[in-house]
């Protein structure tokens, strides 16, 4: 298949610039694989499609404070851009101005609250950068650092805790799993009271999230690793919803790569590592029955992953009533629930 297979028109204006309040106030599409079905909601009502039995998989990673404003040693400024951490203080990072931070350049952050030394590039163009600062990194770090928000908002977010989860646990993010951004603590209480199990999962987001696909042969685009995990107990929750004759609804595409990733060999094991899955249409869906989601970019992975759950042409026609009745697209945009 071809990129240009999942393109569609959408609107500037329709790309969510700030979070709807509150959270679950959110339009949401509804969609029904097999009849075609399509209903305008509002997120808060997910809890009418969720049964007893039914397994809600969320992903609790955590975005960190990724982006970094500093100074080089000309007194020139630079931008660093966490990735991934693959040390105590090494980092896998983006950086600006390429050019200029070399092997061995130094950069000061806040007057010298943080320094970072550049080690090595990478073969994607990055570089291993070593981190030096008084106290804790992850300190420094929450003072110093700016949540990384998609290149496609432009208007500064106002509170950071907009751009988490509000069951965001474990740090390593450097975007966030949007999908979750619609639930709230109260309507969280009020799905587990209805007898639907929230099964946790983690992944943590990279920047490939955002990344275009460049080639218009879709079989060779390459994706970006990301670290996630499954574990025991929640293999066990979701094999016994399973056998009570629920569902597992996965909450962003985030947790479909993580279970799918976790069932290579047919069934759902406990799994932690690095997963590079590229879910595109033919795919075989292993572990999941449902999704919740929100409205991607044309042409990324993430349309394709929606395409592969519920097939290219009804995904875009369902986007092409999405733009029609002014949904907002992307990280705070509105929701689409896939059953």
């Amino acid at each position: 298949m071809k990129t240009s297979d999942f393109l569609f028109d959408l609107p500037e204006s329709q790309i969510a610039q700030t979070p709807i309040e509150p959270r679950d106030h959110s339009r949401m599409m509804c969609i029904n694989r097999a009849t075609g079905a399509i209903s305008h909601e509002h997120f808060y009502n997910v809890i009418d499609h969720l049964q007893p039995n039914d397994a809600l998989v969320i992903n609790e990673t955590r975005v960190i404070p990724a982006r970094l404003y500093g100074e080089r040693e000309s007194g020139g400024a630079c931008e660093v851009l966490l990735l991934r951490q693959i040390g105590p203080k090494r980092w896998e990072t983006l950086v600006k101005p390429g050019k200029k931070l070399r092997p061995g350049a130094q950069i000061s952050f806040g007057g010298g609250r943080m320094t970072a030394t550049i080690v090595e590039p990478t073969d994607a163009g990055g570089r291993i950068v070593d981190f030096a600062c008084e106290g804790t990194f992850e300190a420094a770090l929450d003072e110093l650092g700016e949540m990384p928000l998609p290149p496609y908002i432009h208007e500064k977010l106002q509170d950071r805790n907009r751009y988490q989860t509000v069951y965001a646990r474990e740090d390593g993010s450097a975007a966030a799993p949007t999908a979750g951004l619609h639930f709230t603590p109260e309507l969280l209480q009020r799905i587990r009271e209805k007898g639907v199990a929230i099964v946790p999962i983690l992944l943590h987001v990279g920047l490939g999230t955002f990344r275009p696909v460049k080639v218009e042969d879709i079989s060779e685009h390459v994706m970006h690793s990301e670290y996630c995990e499954v574990t025991p107990q929640a293999v066990e929750a979701l094999q016994k919803a399973r056998a009570a004759g629920g569902r597992i609804v996965a909450v962003g595409t985030t947790s479909v790569r993580t279970l799918e990733s976790a069932s290579a060999s047919g069934k759902l094991e406990p799994f932690r590592g690095w997963t590079d899955i590229f879910i595109t249409p033919g795919y075989t869906f292993k572990s999941v029955d449902a999704l919740i989601t929100n409205f991607h970019l044309p042409g990324s992975t993430l349309i394709m992953l929606v395409s592969a759950l519920m097939g290219r042409e009804q995904t875009l026609h369902a986007y092409k009533i999405a733009v029609d009745e002014g949904y907002r697209f992307f990280s705070f945009g509105d929701a689409m629930l896939i059953e």
